[in-house]
C-alpha cells in the first residue's frame, strides 16, 4: 500500500468516528445530548449550536465521500494477479457426467405375515 492510501484510510476512520460523535450530539425531537449543553452555550444559543452541528455533519459526510473516491483512485493500476476468467471459462465448458440409465435398486424386503393364533373352539 502506498502512503497516500494509508493516510486517506486513517483520515476516513477518524472522520467516521467524529461523525458518530456529532450525530449523537444532535438533538432529535427535542431530546438529545445537545440539550445538556444549553447552559454552557448561552453565548451561541441552542439554535446556533444545532446549526453548527448540522454543518459539521454535512462537512464530515462530504469529506468521507470525497476521500473514499480519491482512495479508490490510488489503487487504480494495481491488480491482484489472480485471473478468474480462465477458471470461469473452464468450469463453463466442463459438463457433469450424468448416468445414462437409472440405477437399479433391489426391492425392499417385506416382512413375513404374522401367523394368526388358531381359534380355540369349544
Amino acid at each position: 500500500m502506498t502512503w497516500l492510501f494509508t493516510t486517506l484510510v486513517v483520515l476516513i476512520i477518524i472522520a467516521s468516528l467524529l461523525l458518530v460523535l456529532v450525530v449523537l450530539l444532535q438533538n432529535g425531537k427535542g431530546e438529545g445530548m445537545a440539550s445538556n449543553f444549553v447552559a454552557g452555550n448561552q453565548a451561541f444559543g441552542v439554535r446556533q449550536t444545532a446549526d453548527i452541528l448540522e454543518k459539521v455533519t454535512w462537512g464530515l459526510i462530504t469529506f468521507i465521500l470525497v476521500a473514499a473516491i480519491i482512495t479508490s483512485f490510488t489503487l487504480g493500476g494495481r491488480t491482484t494477479g489472480i485471473d478468474v476468467t480462465d477458471q470461469i471459462n473452464q468450469q463453463a465448458t466442463e459438463q457433469p457426467a450424468f448416468p445414462t440409465a437409472p440405477i437399479q435398486q433391489e426391492a425392499p424386503a417385506t416382512e413375513a405375515p404374522a401367523t394368526q393364533a388358531p381359534a380355540q373352539g369349544n
